[in-house]
């Protein structure tokens, strides 16, 4: 499952330290993972709570405490070290939104299930830190590009969906980026019809082509053009060696582009399946330059957010 490591302008665990929070996700994806695969296999019928670490678990309240408990410290405690320890006792998964693992039949519905159950997981860390918060568009909950990306692409693939900039004091907002071990793709999806037909040409409109009428759209290459501008300066700004990409794709319909421009990859219907089985086939672990380059974009988006009422309301000292 990809790494949600930026969503929109909400505050991201990974901005804080994309070194730490990437192979966190991973080991506990695993460990959880496992853990529920043997309760499957072995274990009497119950429900998902009763699988949990109990070591993991631990309340909003008690992580405050414990919390506090370290900034009294007489030494002093860096911030960053700070929330970490709280947060290695965090479940997972969602347990109060999962139902009983009894009635699922076979291995893939089980991973599905799991897989289901890591969304709000996904988008809590994409949304919140120990002491602030976003508060998150209802869109994005039900959004079936973003879900289909987090749970059909590996974990080492991380994502910024459609992030928003700030470049000069001005935001800017941006097309999907994912970052590889291996490259950064600028993404713009094209999907509207089944089995439209999007005529490309230079101009700022295309012609999208259904079965019985035709209209202009907005070039999506403007966007994607934009984007890549930016991670491109972005990257040489800091030395990140890391290729960038630009993909146009429509998993339903079809691009009429005789002379298509230099450096952009147009995946439609016909070689979707194909490009796609590729990258989740990519077996390459986290690279320390995909970190780099993930640490570089994240510092220069924009972040939305409220502190938590729980350290709003809390006294500055005891």
């Amino acid at each position: 499952m990809a790494q949600l490591i930026k969503l929109q302008d909400y505050v991201s665990r990974y901005a804080q330290d994309i070194y730490l929070y990437p192979s966190r996700y991973v080991r506990l994806k695993k460990k959880q993972w496992e853990g529920i695969k043997n309760k499957w296999e072995n274990g009497p019928e119950q429900n998902i709570e009763n699988f949990i670490d109990p070591q993991q678990e631990e309340q909003p309240n008690n992580i405050l405490h414990k919390f506090r408990s370290i900034v009294r410290q007489p030494d002093p405690v860096n911030e960053k070290n700070a929330h970490e320890n709280p947060e290695d006792q965090e479940n997972l998964m969602d347990t109060g939104s999962l139902d009983s693992i009894s009635n699922i039949k076979t291995i893939d519905e089980l991973k599905q299930y799991f897989l289901d159950g890591l969304l709000p997981f996904q988008m809590k860390w994409a949304s919140s830190t120990l002491t602030e918060r976003s508060f998150i568009a209802k869109e994005f909950n039900t959004d079936s590009t973003l879900k289909f990306l987090l749970q059909r692409f590996p974990d080492t693939f991380l994502i910024l969906y459609k992030p928003i900039f700030l470049l000069k004091k001005a935001p800017v907002e941006s097309e999907l980026i994912i970052i590889t071990p291996a490259a950064a793709m600028c993404i713009s999806f094209i999907e509207a019809e089944e089995n439209a037909a999007y005529v490309g040409s230079k101009d700022r409109f295309w012609i999208k082509k259904t079965r019985n009428r035709e209209n202009k759209i907005l070039n999506p290459l403007i966007a994607l053009n934009r984007t890549e501008k930016i991670v491109k300066t972005i990257f040489d700004m800091y030395g990140v060696d890391l290729p960038v990409q630009k993909l146009l794709i429509s998993r339903n319909g079809f691009f009429d582009y005789p002379l298509q421009p230099y450096g952009v990859q147009f995946i439609e219907k016909r070689n979707f399946e194909e490009w796609f089985m590729s990258l989740r086939g990519m077996k390459s672990p986290l690279k320390h330059m995909q970190l780099k380059a993930a640490q570089v974009l994240l510092q220069y988006c924009q972040t939305t957010s409220v502190r938590r009422l729980e350290w709003e309301n809390s006294p500055k000292s005891e």
